[in-house]
C-alpha cells in the first residue's frame, strides 16, 4: 500500500489530492472521497489509513477553498465543484469511480452523477446535503446579513490560539474530546482563514437561506435509479437529519441504508473500521453503473 500526497495545477489554481495506491493497478476505476464544508481530505485520513482492504486506488481531493487548496474568488456552487472533480479524476487517469460524498461532499457527488452519468459507477452518501430542507440552525445563520462579520470576529487567530490554550489545559487536566467532536472543531477553526472563510460563506449562501437547504436533489433522484447508492449515517446526527437517509432509501428502494446508532455527523470518523467495512462490502457486492448517454435520456423523457 502507498499514501501519497501531490498537488495538480487545474485552471491555473492548486488542488491538493491525497491518494492511496493499490499493491496492483486496478486500471482506470477508483473510489473518490469528498469532504464537507469548512472541511478537507484530513476527514478521510482515517479511511485512507485502512484502505488496503479496499484493494483499489482512492482519491481525497481538497475541495477549492478547502485544506490547502487554493481559494480563490470564484464559483463555489455545486455545478463548478462537482466540474473539478471531473477534473481531479480526468487528469488523474481515472475514467469511472465511485464517489463518496459526506455532508456538502454528497451534495457534490449527486451533482457529479447528474453531471456526468458515464463516470459515476456508485453513490456512496455520508450524512449527506441536498435531500431534504432540515438543517442545522448554525447553517442557516450563516445566511443572516451579519454572518461574514460575525464570523471574523470570532473565528480568527487571536481566538483559534485561545481556544488552543485552554484545550491544552483541558489535556494537561486529563480531559479529552471525542473524535467527532475534535473533527467538528477543526472544521470551525478553518474559518481563521479569510480564504476559507470566504468559500465557506459562498457555499452556505448558495445552498442555505433561513428556511433551509435550498438545493434538493430529491426529484432527480430517478436519475439515479440504476446507479448503485450506500447511505451512511449517525442516529444523532445534529446537522444533518438521519430521516433524510431514510427518506431516500424510500424513494430509492434498491438503495442500501445503515443508520449508526451513537454516531453524529461524522461516522467515517467516529468508526472508521465500521465504515471501511460498508464501503468494502459494498463496492465488492454491487455491480457498477456504467450509464450512457443514452441512458440518460431515456430516463429523462420516461420521467
Amino acid at each position: 500500500m502507498t499514501l501519497r500526497t501531490h498537488d495538480l495545477t487545474l485552471h491555473g489554481r492548486r488542488v491538493r489530492v491525497h491518494e492511496h495506491l493499490p499493491a496492483t493497478d486496478d486500471g482506470d476505476e477508483a473510489i473518490v472521497l469528498l469532504h464537507g464544508i469548512a472541511g478537507s481530505a484530513g476527514t478521510w485520513a482515517p479511511v485512507l489509513q485502512r484502505c488496503a482492504g479496499l484493494g483499489r486506488r482512492v482519491l481525497a481531493p481538497d475541495l477549492p477553498g478547502h485544506g490547502d487548496s487554493d481559494a480563490p474568488r470564484t464559483d463555489y456552487g455545486l455545478g463548478a465543484m462537482a466540474s473539478i472533480v471531473r477534473d481531479v479524476l480526468a487528469v488523474s487517469g481515472v475514467r469511472h469511480a465511485t464517489v463518496v460524498g459526506h455532508s456538502l461532499g454528497g451534495g457534490i457527488a449527486m451533482q457529479f452523477a447528474y453531471q456526468f452519468p458515464e463516470m459515476c459507477d456508485r453513490l456512496v452518501l455520508v450524512g449527506s446535503a441536498g435531500l431534504g430542507p432540515e438543517v442545522s440552525p448554525v447553517l442557516r445563520a450563516t445566511a443572516l446579513p451579519g454572518a461574514p462579520v460575525f464570523l471574523a470576529l470570532t473565528v480568527n487567530r487571536w481566538t483559534l490560539a485561545l481556544a488552543r490554550a485552554v484545550a491544552g489545559v483541558g489535556r494537561r487536566l486529563g480531559g479529552s474530546l471525542k473524535s467527532e467532536t475534535r473533527e467538528l472543531a477543526g472544521h470551525f477553526g478553518s474559518l481563521a482563514d479569510p480564504g476559507r472563510r470566504r468559500a465557506f460563506l459562498a457555499i452556505a449562501r448558495s445552498l442555505i437561506d433561513l428556511r433551509g437547504q435550498r438545493a434538493s436533489a430529491v426529484e432527480k433522484l430517478y436519475l439515479a435509479e440504476s446507479v448503485p447508492m450506500l447511505l451512511v449515517w449517525g442516529a444523532r446526527d445534529p446537522l444533518i437529519p438521519a430521516a433524510h437517509g431514510r427518506r431516500t432509501a424510500t424513494l430509492l428502494p434498491d438503495s442500501r441504508l445503515t443508520v449508526l446508532e451513537n454516531v453524529k455527523h461524522f461516522p467515517h470518523v467516529a468508526d472508521p473500521d465500521g465504515f471501511c467495512l460498508l464501503l468494502n462490502e459494498f463496492v465488492s457486492g454491487t455491480t457498477p453503473a456504467r450509464l450512457t448517454l443514452d441512458d440518460v435520456v431515456a430516463r429523462l423523457l420516461a420521467g
